[in-house]
Parts: C-alpha cells; sequence; structure tokens
C-alpha cells in the first residue's frame, strides 16, 4: 500500500481488527521509508446497487454522498472523525443490507437510516439532518420535529 505521507510502497502491517460489524478489518501500518504510521481498511467489494431517487431516477449508490450528508450534520459538534467514519459506514452495511434482495434501494430509505443513526448520536445533527432532507420551509416545521425527539 502507498504511504500517504512519502509515496513509497514498502510497508509492514503493525496491528490488525476486525471491525464491530465483522465485515471489514482495520489495519495499522507502519511505511518502511519514512516510519509514519496510517490506518487502512478492508472490506468486501460489493456489487453497486442503485438509489431510486424521489423523482423516479436511478443512480449508483454512492456512500461519499452520505457521508457528505451526514459530516455537515455534525460539523462544528463533539463526535470525532474516527466516529464519524464508524457511522458512515454502519449506514452502508445496513444500506447494502436494505437493498440487497431487489438491488436498489430508495433515497427515503438511506435518509431514515441516516436520521436513526443521528437520532442516537447527537440530537442537533439529527435536527440539521432531518431539516433538509425532509425540505423544512417554516419554523413550525422545526418546531414539531424537536417535539418529536424530545419526546422519545
Amino acid at each position: 500500500m502507498r504511504c500517504p505521507y512519502c509515496g513509497s510502497f514498502d510497508d509492514k502491517v503493525t496491528e490488525s481488527r476486525q471491525m464491530a460489524n465483522g465485515e471489514s478489518i482495520r489495519r495499522r501500518r507502519q511505511c518502511i521509508s519514512c516510519g509514519h504510521r496510517f490506518t487502512s481498511y478492508e472490506k468486501i467489494e460489493e456489487k453497486p446497487f442503485m438509489v431510486v431517487k424521489r423523482d423516479g431516477r436511478r443512480q449508483p449508490f454512492d456512500i461519499k454522498k452520505v457521508a457528505k450528508g451526514i459530516e455537515r450534520a455534525l460539523e462544528k459538534r463533539p463526535v470525532s472523525t474516527d466516529f464519524i467514519d464508524l457511522i458512515v459506514n454502519e449506514i452502508e452495511d445496513e444500506a447494502y443490507t436494505a437493498g440487497k434482495l431487489k438491488r436498489e434501494i430508495s433515497t427515503e430509505e438511506i435518509g431514515e437510516l441516516v436520521l436513526k443513526k443521528l437520532n442516537s448520536v447527537d440530537k442537533v445533527a439529527y435536527i440539521r439532518f432531518a431539516s433538509v432532507y425532509r425540505h423544512f420551509t417554516n419554523l413550525e416545521e422545526f418546531i414539531t420535529e424537536v417535539k418529536k425527539i424530545s419526546e422519545r
């Protein structure tokens, strides 16, 4: 694997751990050339499946789009980037599981997976994501959503 610091392909694995979901492996590596340490993740490559957009269009599932929305919702919140990566990986696994049989998943299903995860992690991030995902247009919609999560 190429070192992100010096570009060398000469490294050694110092530690390997199976992730909690059992479907990926985290490896700590050390570059032989420059000595820097870095982390890599291994995961089985799934066949791509399609996302059904609200207007009926279909496009390949792209976890980077989901990650961007989650990162935006958690911006300036007390959540580490490693934890965000873990959340994104869990949502990706759940999306693949949900879409596996029919080879597609709707944007609504993806949005609900994200909301469920954010609700358990950070209520402010949940409201931020919900306001964009559900297209809030006025203050009453925010208040209604805040009341809903306050009652849970």
